[in-house]
């Protein structure tokens, strides 16, 4: 077990604490106090939860992590964390690749048992209707003529055709926070960070197609990120319990001052040998642990002056465990190469 230093749930320092970074489900965000006046929002009516943990966050965490205590988080990962939550405002984490920044938004889901993670990938291409909601008006288009055609009613209204974004599922109003997951922010275009700031402030957005016809229809049943149907009323949706927002970049580009100042900072630094041989022990159980703990203080080794990332670390001894001994290390070398090598 790491040191926490002394913070811990049973110590007075740490009594504040609702995510502790144990591992284990508990019940501890119905201790979560009230939101800052500020950030208190009153979106509803309030719409059932989302699904529970899927495989993504086990593929996350680790098939064994039964086993083998999970990475206990550092006093400032602890302090960090609890901050976005009581705060209400995104955890913006910085680090490069494989030092466990979108892992981080999975054991915070876990542990404090807000289920499903929902996850935006960025990429250059991506805006924020991206992650607020989709409208497909060439299907409803085609469905329409077909209809026409066939002389049949048109199937379903203008909510078959929408269907919300992770962004936009994180903001309905739910009675406790959604986890979103936005991942590797750097990697977009220049104004998606400065777009993401209204939202997240005011915590709510509007579908104008749906505001189009309020007057009209003013309840209109949607499709969520997770497969699910809500009513959208008035064409506008407004959260109530601020979704836990984990945005990640590997550093690869500054954000704009207003984003940074709405957002708790964390950095994270490189794995030490104790927690990459946790990581390794949570997916891959003791022996391979055991017996691939040469391959972590090589890759340690290396990674004081090369850029490495822990998931190769995890295909190494995944692979060379099942290899002969001369092939082993020559394996290990080929898929551990550093990522900052020329081209």
């Amino acid at each position: 077990m790491s040191d926490l230093s002394g913070i811990s749930e049973t110590d007075p320092a740490g009594e504040w604490l609702i995510y502790r970074g144990t591992g284990e489900p508990h019940s501890g965000i119905e201790d979560l106090p009230e939101p800052p006046p500020w950030r208190d929002f009153d979106g509803g009516p309030l719409v059932e939860p989302g699904p529970g943990a899927d495989s993504s966050s086990a593929r996350r965490l680790g098939a064994y992590r039964h086993m083998a205590e999970m990475h206990r988080p550092s006093p400032e990962e602890l302090e960090m964390v609890n901050a976005a939550l009581y705060l209400r405002r995104p955890l913006l984490v910085t680090g490069s690749p494989g030092t466990g920044k979108s892992t981080l938004a999975h054991a915070v889901a876990y542990e404090l048992g807000l289920g499903r993670v929902l996850h935006w990938p960025i990429v250059s291409r991506s805006v924020l209707q991206d992650g607020l909601y989709r409208y497909d008006a060439i299907a409803r288009l085609q469905d329409t003529q077909i209809a026409a055609n066939s002389g049949t009613p048109v199937p379903g209204g203008i909510g078959s055709y929408i269907r919300l974004g992770p962004l936009g599922t994180a903001l309905l109003p739910t009675a406790k926070p959604r986890v979103l997951l936005i991942d590797e922010l750097d990697k977009s275009d220049i104004d998606l960070p400065n777009d993401l700031l209204n939202v997240m402030e005011e915590g709510e957005f509007g579908i104008p197609e749906l505001e189009r016809l309020a007057e009209r229809e003013p309840q209109v049943e949607v499709l969520t990120d997770d497969g699910a149907k809500v009513t959208v009323g008035e064409g506008r949706i407004r959260c109530r319990a601020f979704p836990f927002v984990v945005l990640t970049s590997n550093g690869e580009r500054d954000f704009p001052p207003p984003l940074l100042r709405r957002c708790i900072h964390l950095e994270l630094g490189r794995p030490d040998h104790k927690r990459l041989s946790t990581v390794v022990r949570a997916h891959l159980g003791d022996e391979a642990a055991t017996v691939g703990d040469d391959l972590v203080k090589r890759f340690l080794e290396r990674s004081r002056s090369e850029l490495l990332a822990t998931d190769q670390l995890l295909n190494a001894i995944y692979l060379t465990h099942h290899a002969a001994p001369p092939t082993r290390s020559r394996l290990a070398d080929m898929l551990i190469q550093r990522l900052d090598r020329p081209r």
